[in-house]
This record gives structure tokens, C-alpha cells and sequence, in this order.
């Protein structure tokens, strides 16, 4: 993950997931990252794949 395009790729997903977050309500990002780790669920649907 240190090499090549692999960190700015992981940097561009943690923004989407952070601006993902704030769209759909969040305030704290760290309390949104609690939610979603502890309800994967949510964020499938929050991406619509829970089907």
C-alpha cells in the first residue's frame, strides 16, 4: 500500500466514504466510521449493493 498508485487510491476512497458520510447526515466522521463498522449493512446500502 506504499507504492505505486495504491495510496492515492486508498486516499481517494477514504474521501468518498468521508464525503459520502456528510451527505448523508454526519456531523462526526468518527462516529460515522463506528456506525459503519459496526453496521456493514448500512453501508451497503448507502451504495445501493445489499441485494
Amino acid at each position: 500500500m506504499r507504492t505505486g498508485n495504491a495510496p492515492r487510491t486508498m486516499a481517494s476512497l477514504r474521501n468518498l466514504a468521508i464525503g459520502l458520510a456528510r451527505l448523508t447526515g454526519w456531523n462526526s466522521i468518527p462516529d460515522a466510521i463506528d456506525h459503519y463498522r459496526s453496521h456493514p449493512g448500512h453501508a451497503l446500502q448507502l451504495l445501493d449493493l445489499d441485494r
